[in-house]
């Protein structure tokens, strides 16, 4: 067992034996090299802990220089004396899941439970094609801002996707401060900023209402959409429901009685609807008679028949493309009309609240993008008392005010 400093000529100097060669420093107590065998030069440092005699690999030979070796070791003998076991923290290091194994463990204990399966589909998207490939590969402990920062400057070109991977992610680190994976109030999504996102809304006028109304009707009479394709669309835009939420309605959750939709496997079902998780969506006149004339198929549950016996329909795409090409709403997505439900009732003066709570919102923020086609009444207001001025200064009859009554008075 050789002693002197250890530099980069006398670990060169070294010449494997058909054992374990060691070098000790003569600088640093405790800092050799070990040269095996086979020629691999490793640098080790051996301390005692708790009475025992301890031996740590602090690095390579070539990755590591003898003085970053040094250095290093030097260090790692200050945990020594601070009374922190660098071997013991090292294999327990190796016991901390990758974030890639998190994910995966994330999905089975939470997600599954937690999240409707189209939601599940939309995050194990989001995890395999951008969380995985990107951070997948470092332990979840040492995960920080920075990291989730460049992750979402990278995404700036797509910046909604870039968002929903934030929250996805934020999400995920939440739960793991709950079952312990990190501690608490260590998210590394705290402070990232949202991009600004474009809304992607097309509102619709009435003459576009029109053509659409003219199309579906066109399409029924043709034979070239089913009728049932043709009475999802126009439950979609009566009710402002989710198209999920029509295409799997089935008959015993239409409450002609009360004229409602009681949905038992909706997004919002536990937050807007009853104590036992029936989300209800009001069914107005027309919806109503729709629902009334549409023809039932024996031994089918659901009021959207599918091609498959027995099965909803599972997808409009192609019919929907073909009457909005005849509509001449070429743009137009089947969304949209979800979006031409609120923005009929904000024009039409209804309050947020109750627009938000017809289409199943569960923050006010979400209904708040309606909040400019509310003007519309003023506007009208503002016309209204305009022209009755103008009549008045003009000398002509007016015959639309109607007296005030103070309060108080009764005159």
């Amino acid at each position: 067992m050789a002693q002197g400093k250890i530099s980069k000529r006398t670990v060169d100097a070294i010449a494997p034996g058909t054992t374990d060669q060691f070098l000790w420093d003569t600088d640093l107590a405790g800092f050799g090299l070990k040269v095996t065998p086979a020629g691999k030069r490793v640098y080790i440092l051996q301390y005692r802990h708790g009475g025992r005699l301890r031996r740590y690999t602090v690095g390579v030979h070539g990755v590591l220089a003898p003085d970053q070796a040094r250095q290093e070791a030097s260090g790692l003998l200050g945990l020594v004396a601070d009374g922190k076991d660098p071997a013991e923290q090292k294999a327990e290091a190796k016991t901390i899941p990758t974030v890639a194994e998190v994910v995966e463990r994330f999905f089975t204990e939470h997600v599954t439970a937690k999240n409707k399966p189209s939601t599940f589909a939309e995050y194990r998207r989001q995890a395999d094609k951008i969380i995985i490939p990107r951070l997948g590969k470092y332990r979840i402990d040492i995960i920080q801002r920075s990291h989730i920062a460049k992750l979402h400057h990278d995404m700036q070109e797509t910046p909604y996707t870039a968002n929903r991977v934030a929250a996805l992610l934020s999400k995920m680190f939440n739960w793991c401060e709950m079952v312990g994976l990190r501690p608490d109030r260590t998210n590394p999504v705290l402070h990232i900023q949202k991009y600004r996102e474009e809304k992607r809304e097309r509102l619709l006028s009435d003459s576009e209402l029109a053509r659409l109304g003219q199309a579906l009707a066109e399409a029924e009479s043709s034979g070239k959409a089913s009728p049932y394709t043709v009475a999802a669309i126009r439950l979609f835009i009566l009710t402002g429901a989710r198209l999920s939420e029509i295409l799997k309605l089935r008959w015993d959750e239409v409450d002609f009685q009360h004229g409602a939709l009681r949905l038992s496997d909706s997004k919002t079902a536990t937050t807007t609807g009853s104590a036992s998780g029936v989300k209800a969506i009001p069914l107005n006149p027309p919806a109503l008679e729709l629902l009334s004339s549409l023809p039932r198929v024996e031994g089918n549950p659901h009021v959207i028949v599918g091609k498959i016996e027995g099965h909803a329909m599972v997808n409009i795409n192609k019919p929907w493309r073909a009457i909005r090409a005849v509509a001449g709403l070429d743009t137009l997505r089947i969304h949209d009309l979800r979006h031409a439900f609120a923005s009929v009732g904000a024009t039409m003066g209804m309050s947020l609240p109750v627009i938000g709570k017809l289409l199943g919102h569960t923050q006010s923020a979400t209904t708040a993008r309606y909040a400019h086609l509310s003007d519309d009444p003023l506007q009208k207001a503002t016309a209204l008392i305009g022209a009755h001025i103008q009549a008045a200064m003009q000398g002509r009859e007016t015959n639309n005010v109607t007296p005030l009554v103070r309060q108080g008075t009764g005159v």
